[in-house]
């Protein structure tokens, strides 16, 4: 039943992403969203052991909730509906009658309690309300400081059931963060779970950083800083506090994304007016240059089994987006609509490219094939930039800065499905800006 109920949403995606027979030249610049059909989920809170796992036994549910509501697929059913208790589940077992009369298809259950060691035991059951049978049931242990993340694995294992695909729940997002008035911005790096919380400065704010860009390894960031005043890619060690400059180079160098497996990192070299590709091997620090012409070419990005690069280029007389091999030679140029393109970003899955598109003066975040076909507006805004694909590469975040009514600009994060459906902005406690998707935390 559920299944089957996953498969409508697939085909309605594959509605959505399939291209028009019209010419490249005559790209469609309207938003396109799909219209989903939601799964009717009703969640419990957990059965606590003892009073000191109430907290936890009400917290966690609340933001398995949030997870799976967020991701646009679910539709949580209101706990003010529930007719048996998480106490009734325990000692009589679900009553699936109840849950079927409120219009549940899905039932998440749990329990609270400690184990011999001390540390928190954390029991959730998924149910197939229609089929009357249990789908899934996991046992985590953890200290009690850690068990929001838990919160995020069991959402993950749920999503992963219940969907077929890999989730992304279990992740942080590095960005900008931003503050103080529009002409002396301070500008630091910030990392946070991926819902919002959690969030703390990797640096004081003393020098400008941007664009950065986690590893696979998920505890390490590359990014460009104005430090002493001197541009300059970094690499920055989450578990440390470490961070080094990448290179000592003539030029500026700047735009740091890692290969698929974390040994090298592809960036871009201004020096004497002209702007290449290179990339550095992480452990011999050996350079090699991708592109030569007098050309600008920038913003580089792995497809992910590492064999070819997408990058901008104004080679052609205006910004556009080209594909080349990871060696470097040929490049091929895929976008062909009107106006600039910039900011190519290579789905984890292989299948897409996202993009940020500048038309007539108004900002576009859009995907297509990496043959340059099936190009689709998924949002647009006064000013849209800085895609970022989750790791199942289903979600993109962003971010999107709107005028203020007094002067100035403000800066924030959201996220949005590929079908240009469900965008939702991130909360941070600033302004944010250069957002980055962690892979699944190890």
């Amino acid at each position: 039943m559920i299944r089957k109920i996953f498969a409508v949403f697939c085909l309605v995606l594959i509605a959505v992403m399939g291209f028009s027979s019209q010419s490249r030249a005559e790209l469609d610049l309207t938003v396109k969203k799909a219209t989903i059909r939601k799964i009717p989920i009703a969640i419990t809170n957990f059965n606590p052991q003892l009073p000191q796992h109430q907290k936890i036994a009400t917290e966690m549910p609340d933001i398995i909730r949030s997870n799976l509501g967020s991701s646009g697929l679910f539709e949580p059913v209101s706990q003010q509906s529930f007719i048996q208790t998480p106490q009734s589940i325990a000692t009589d077992g679900v009553r699936f009658p109840e849950w079927r009369a409120i219009n549940a298809e899905v039932l998440v259950t749990g329990s609270v309690s400690t184990s011999p060691d001390g540390k928190t035991r954390v029991e959730f059951r998924l149910w197939d309300v229609v089929g009357q049978t249990q789908m899934a049931g996991m046992a985590y242990t953890t200290t009690p400081q850690n068990w929001r993340r838990i919160a995020h694995i069991i959402s993950d294992e749920i999503y992963k059931r219940l969907t077929g695909e890999d989730a992304y729940f279990d992740t942080r997002i590095v960005y900008v963060a931003e503050s103080g008035p529009a002409n002396k911005r301070t500008k630091r790096l910030a990392i946070m779970d991926q819902d919002g919380y959690n969030n703390h400065y990797l640096t004081d704010g003393s020098y400008m950083v941007l664009t950065p860009r986690f590893s696979p390894n998920t505890q390490t960031v590359a990014y460009l800083a104005y430090y002493n005043k001197k541009p300059r890619v970094y690499i920055y060690n989450i578990d440390t506090g470490r961070q080094e400059v990448l290179g000592d180079f003539p030029g500026m160098t700047f735009a740091p994304r890692f290969s698929p497996d974390g040994s090298k990192v592809i960036m871009s070299l201004a020096e004497n007016g002209n702007t290449e590709i290179y990339t550095m091997d992480l452990k011999s620090r050996r350079t090699q240059r991708l592109t030569n012409n007098a050309a600008i070419d920038t913003a580089p990005s792995f497809s992910p089994d590492g064999q070819q690069v997408a990058f901008e280029s104004d080679r052609g007389g205006t910004q556009q987006l080209y594909v080349m091999s990871a060696n470097g030679g040929e490049a091929k140029r895929i976008s062909f609509g009107e106006g600039r393109y910039a900011s190519p970003v290579w789905s984890p899955r292989g299948d897409l490219i996202a993009f940020t598109k500048l038309y007539k003066g108004q900002f576009y975040i859009g995907v297509m094939r990496p043959d340059g076909q099936g190009e689709r507006i998924i949002t647009t805004a006064y000013h849209v930039e800085g895609p970022s694909w989750s790791p199942n590469g289903r979600v993109l975040t962003f971010f999107k800065e709107s005028p203020m009514s007094g002067g100035g600009k403000t800066a924030r994060l959201y996220t949005i499905d590929i079908t240009g459906y469900n965008e939702r902005l991130l909360k941070t406690p600033s302004d944010g800006s250069d957002p980055a998707w962690s892979p699944l935390n190890p």
